[in-house]
């Protein structure tokens, strides 16, 4: 299962998962995640998946550079 880290609420982490929030326990998340971070359950955690957290923030970055480069 692969999420994305919407943000942290007191002892929550909000984790959206095909579309729909969650609201996990912050001990169930890696302490090393933050917001905007694409996550992975291995059965026992949440984990920061780096290469497909880098690729979302590249793409987000090229969707903002269209909307301001007019």
């Amino acid at each position: 299962m692969v999420g994305i880290i919407e943000g942290f609420e007191g002892e929550y982490c909000i984790i959206e998962v095909d579309g729909k929030t969650r609201d996990v326990p912050r001990r169930l998340v890696n302490p090393g995640a933050k917001r905007g971070d694409v996550v992975e359950w291995d059965g026992s955690q949440w984990n920061t998946n780096i290469r497909q957290t880098k690729e979302r923030s590249e793409y987000m970055k090229s969707l903002m550079d269209d909307v301001w480069d007019d």
